[in-house]
């Protein structure tokens, strides 16, 4: 990225020129600004800011970089020169308040040998540099080849280093193509900070030449199916007449509304708001012979233990699509725990029940009981056991082991107790778990339920989809800017990790004081980050195309969680990101890849490769490969698109917004 270096400054000044730049060096030593300024400029910008102060030309230096890193900077410059104690004054308050720390090296008379540099670069970071720049001055076009030697010393998007004056003006151009995360330029010559500098506008045009930035707003998500298709089936056997705002068409809540119609109950939709009038479900109630669930997995398993529960006899389940091939693994043993018998008509290759498919036949009933079962496959059939086992005549208890996608088990019992059912639940782990409460450190859920319970009508909006606004906001971090409306930031929804996950990378993000309440995520020099997405396997393909952007190694978990998706997204991932020239390696359950910043990227003509690609059927890929499509150096051809239906109908003309 270009960083403009500003000085001579009021705020008023400084503000303005940020709205027309995609980063920028504050001089506090240079700049007439009051603390209170600071406090405003810092914290209010959502343009990357370093905050840079000469310790030989303010003594108040450290006072005023501390104040910048406390308002919110998100990188601050320490010379190596500073006072030891000075150093560690900064350093702390860089890990307390999140800041990036970068510790410079200036030569304003000419370049050392490549082993002194070497040195200073080591030391720099010892020092506690996540960032070192090392400028120095070329005394002739020789000193640039030594200062580009540093770069096969430094981890990628970790080193700037370029020569100053006249015959090291290239080098701040190269910089960028040897992997530097940002390089200086000044807003006019005038402006200029030290000799050789280019002017912001020179450096963009020669770099990015036609290169289109995204930047939307307004993009307001559809409803989280996760949340729609519990909330349409609990309300299809509750008693009375339920009433659900925020409603969105796709394949699979339409699917959902297929299935409570073929229960009994009374669907109409109006716009967004769906009116369903309940069955008033209990034990044996359903007189019902077959239902379709269409190519929703989640579907189909939570419907299973509901109609061994509410069904009068067996009841055939049918499906369609990429749906027909996924096995229903570990299916026979979980519901084989409370009684219910399944009878597929078909296996896999394997011919081993627990690899059943659709279509199959639900024995019931569903005996109350305690029963454990591993969450190890997902959480979709434990999820039916939940909305099923408070309907019969005595109390269950349901241990589940080896929990995987636990936000989506909350999810269930939040809306259902919204339909009057109420479950107890408590997490295991060890200490480390007891400390944190991350999820993915859980051993064990158990979860007390009482029988007896009937579902009771409810109104409420439903929630927007944190699924669906994951590749816009990856967009946004990549190749722009982003605004998305209607998201829940305090949702149970495990896709909401996309916040973390980018935050980490490094990503610019914040939550806009609109009537919105838009989440804002634009673009910052990314990093490499690893993630542990067992808990939210949906946002696997899309975060990969985040790691193709991040300089360095990424690694990402949860690959075994993809293999029986609407395809094997691992191995979709991994064609998809190898066609495009992106290193891609699988480790067991590990995925590594092997990225490349947008500007370096651009600098070096190194984008993604286009081409024709296969979206197996598969509504997250074709998402993913519509956001690498966006850094690519021909067009992205998918074969089919319209699989994106299944959760996200609209998402082919917002994306033409960007």
């Amino acid at each position: 990225m270009i960083c403009t270096s500003i000085q001579n400054k009021e705020l008023s000044q400084i503000q303005e020129l940020l709205e027309h730049l995609e980063m920028a060096e504050i001089r506090l030593d240079r700049c007439p600004l009051e603390d209170d300024d600071i406090d405003v400029l810092f914290s209010d910008s959502d343009v990357p800011l370093i905050a840079t102060c000469r310790l030989s030309e303010e003594p108040q230096a450290p006072e005023l970089l501390e104040r910048a890193i406390i308002a919110g900077a998100k990188y601050v410059d320490l010379e190596m020169e500073a006072p030891a104690a000075v150093g560690r004054r900064i350093r702390q308050a860089c890990r307390e308040y999140g800041t990036v720390l970068i510790r410079s090296y200036h030569n304003f008379e000419n370049t050392p040998p490549l082993p002194v540099l070497q040195s200073i670069l080591e030391r720099a970071g010892s020092f506690g540099g996540e960032v070192v720049k090392i400028v120095t001055t070329a005394t002739s076009k020789a000193d640039n080849k030594v200062i580009a030697a540093l770069y096969k010393d430094a981890a990628p998007g970790t080193l700037v280093a370029f020569c100053m004056g006249p015959d090291g003006r290239e080098s701040r151009l190269e910089a960028l193509r040897l992997g530097a995360p940002f390089t200086y330029a000044c807003v006019s010559e005038e402006d200029a900070t030290a000799p050789g500098q280019w002017t912001t506008s020179e450096m963009a045009d020669k770099l990015y030449g036609g290169f289109r930035f995204v930047k939307a707003g307004g993009l307001k998500m559809p409803s989280s199916k996760s949340f729609a298709q519990r909330a349409i089936i609990a309300a299809g056997l509750a008693e009375g007449t339920s009433h659900l705002e925020g409603y969105s068409q796709c394949g699979d809540n339409e699917s959902a509304i297929g299935a409570a119609r073929a229960l009994g109950a009374k669907v109409e939709v109006n716009g967004s708001e769906l009116v369903i009038t309940g069955i008033g479900a209990a034990p044996g109630s359903l007189d019902i012979t077959e239902i379709h669930t269409g190519e929703s997995g989640f579907l189909t398993r939570m419907m299973i233990p509901v109609l061994a529960a509410s069904a009068r006899g067996q009841v055939r389940v049918t499906g369609e699509k990429t749906l027909l091939n996924r096995p229903l693994t570990g299916a026979h043993d979980i519901m084989a725990a409370f009684g219910t018998r399944l009878y597929p008509e078909r296996t896999l290759s394997q011919g081993r029940r627990e690899d059943c498919t659709l279509p199959l036949s639900v024995a019931g009933p569903l005996i109350p009981g305690r029963g454990e079962v591993s969450g190890k496959g997902g959480s979709q059939l434990i999820s039916g056991l939940l909305a099923a086992l408070p309907l019969l005549n005595g109390k269950s208890v349901l241990y589940v082991s080896e929990p995987k996608s636990i936000p989506y088990l909350f999810i269930t019992v939040d809306v259902l107790k919204k339909f009057g059912i109420h479950i107890g639940s408590e997490m295991e782990g060890d200490d480390d778990f007891l400390e944190t409460q991350d999820w993915s450190l859980c051993t064990g859920v158990n979860f007390r339920i009482k029988g007896w319970q009937r579902y009771k009508a409810a109104d409420f909006a439903i929630e927007a989809d944190w699924s669906g606004a994951a590749p816009f906001l990856v967009a946004g971090a990549i190749f722009g800017e982003v605004e998305v409306e209607g998201l829940d930031t305090q949702s149970l929804q495990a896709d909401i990790s996309i916040m973390d996950i980018l935050m980490e990378a490094g990503a610019g993000m914040s939550q806009l004081e609109s009537p919105t309440g838009a989440i804002r995520v634009h673009r910052a020099p990314l990093s490499p980050f690893r993630a542990d997405l067992n808990n939210c396997p949906d946002l696997f393909p899309i975060v990969a195309v985040l790691a193709a952007f991040c300089p360095g190694d990424s690694e990402l978990y949860g690959v075994e969680r993809l293999r029986h998706k609407e395809t094997d997204r691992a191995a979709a991932i991994e064609d998809m990101l190898g066609r495009m020239g992106v290193p891609v390696t699988i480790d067991g359950d590990r995925m590594i890849i092997s990225g490349m910043g947008l500007t370096q990227r651009i600098a070096t003509g190194s984008m993604l490769r286009g081409g024709s690609f296969p979206s197996h059927g598969d509504h997250r890929m074709v998402m993913a490969l519509k956001v690498a499509s966006l850094g690519a150096s021909s067009p992205v051809l998918i074969d089919d698109e319209t699989c994106v239906a299944k959760s996200f109908p609209t998402f082919g003309e917002l994306f033409d917004r960007l």
